[in-house]
């Protein structure tokens, strides 16, 4: 099979994992371009990673290369129009989290693939390294019983002058603070294990730096088989983490790491008077891959070649920005916000933060 053809939108600081994640694919693909707006760190790139090619248009590059995956590393305002310009081109799309800005903005998204019969996955890689995908088997043979409790905590620390980008901190570029950029990927996970969610309350506060968003934001959500769970996001913690816990009637299942685990990370725990041979089940994981980019860029090539939609993507897509929009929503008008209540004729369905925001 000849390799997929892939290029890469935006070369700031984030395409360091997607480069790394690609050159660990070997012969399945060739990267063929680079797009930026910055022409001369795009021609810094492609000559240090040795990239044939460089664009300053998106248009450009897809009429030239017709390449079959796109990665997009920019900003999140501008996910929208890049998606569906890929995705109009026939090539697949990889994008960077969030997706996009709104709810509509994912049903704008959704039409476009379902005109192209193209597919996007947004970037969770958490989901794709072998404790998660192990513990995933076990939670579907109802192994561990059923989900009770669950913590999910990104607590990590960005000092002020992270935000003196210009994009960052603001509704209109951003799209959010902490839960929609960084505490997006646990909660992503949090939800693939615990099951669909049905209920929030939240708060939020900007508590310490000085941007538009928020820098810190505390939830409470009720999960439709009846699990309950707390969520905190958090840019103002000096010892950073990442924390997982999930409590089933058999079994409580921890990973605390930061931006990658193995599965020295996980630690599971039966009770006194519980199945010892659970344990052994847990052990018995066959392999120690991380959550990285590569793993999920591998399934994404499989279901590629399979023609078939890639995993965290339609209704996987949707469930995390629905979620973030009904945390924002909760928080700023101090109401319970039911899953599926932010329809058309809602403002949240429209903006993170339920108001137009200025892009100047």
């Amino acid at each position: 099979m000849k390799p997929h053809r892939i290029a890469i939108i935006g070369t700031g600081q984030s395409i360091g994992n997607h480069l790394t994640a690609i050159h660990a694919l070997g012969d399945r693909v060739e990267l063929v371009a680079a797009v930026d707006i910055d022409e001369a760190r795009v021609k810094a790139v492609i000559a240090e990673h040795n990239i044939p090619r460089y664009y300053t248009h998106t248009t450009d590059m897809l009429s030239a290369e017709q390449p079959d995956l796109v990665h997009i590393v920019t900003p999140p305002a501008t996910h929208r129009a890049l998606i569906i310009e890929c995705l109009e081109a026939g090539a697949w799309v990889y994008c960077e989290k969030p997706l996009c800005a709104s709810l509509a903005e994912f049903d704008d998204i959704d039409r476009a693939e379902q005109r192209t019969g193209r597919y996007v996955s947004t970037v969770f890689q958490w989901r794709f390294g072998s404790a998660v995908k192990h513990l995933k088997s076990l939670i579907q043979e109802n192994a561990l019983g059923r989900p009770l409790v669950g913590v999910c905590n990104t607590l990590w620390y960005r000092p002020a002058k992270y935000y003196q980008n210009p994009w960052r901190g603001r509704w209109a570029t951003e799209v959010g603070g902490p839960t929609a950029t960084l505490g997006i990927h646990l909660t992503d996970l949090f939800f693939w294990l615990m099951g669909d969610w049905q209920e929030v309350r939240a708060m939020m506060g900007t508590l310490e730096r000085a941007i538009e968003v928020e820098d810190v934001a505390m939830a409470m959500v009720r999960f439709e088989n009846g699990a309950m769970g707390t969520l905190t996001n958090s840019v103002l913690s000096p010892r950073q983490e990442s924390y997982l816990r999930l409590d089933f009637q058999q079994a409580t299942v921890e990973v605390n790491a930061l931006y990658r685990y193995t599965n020295e990370n996980w630690r599971f725990t039966v009770p006194d008077d519980g199945d010892a041979s659970l344990v052994q089940r847990w052990q018995a994981i066959k392999d120690n891959v991380s959550g990285r980019h590569e793993a999920q860029l591998r399934d994404i090539l499989d279901s590629m070649e399979k023609g078939e939609r890639p995993p965290v993507s339609g209704h996987e897509g949707r469930r995390i920005l629905e979620f973030i929009a009904s945390l924002y929503k909760s928080a700023l008008t101090d109401q319970v916000i039911l899953r599926g209540s932010i329809t058309p004729d809602d403002p949240f369905y429209y903006a993170m933060n339920g108001r137009t925001v200025e892009t100047a």
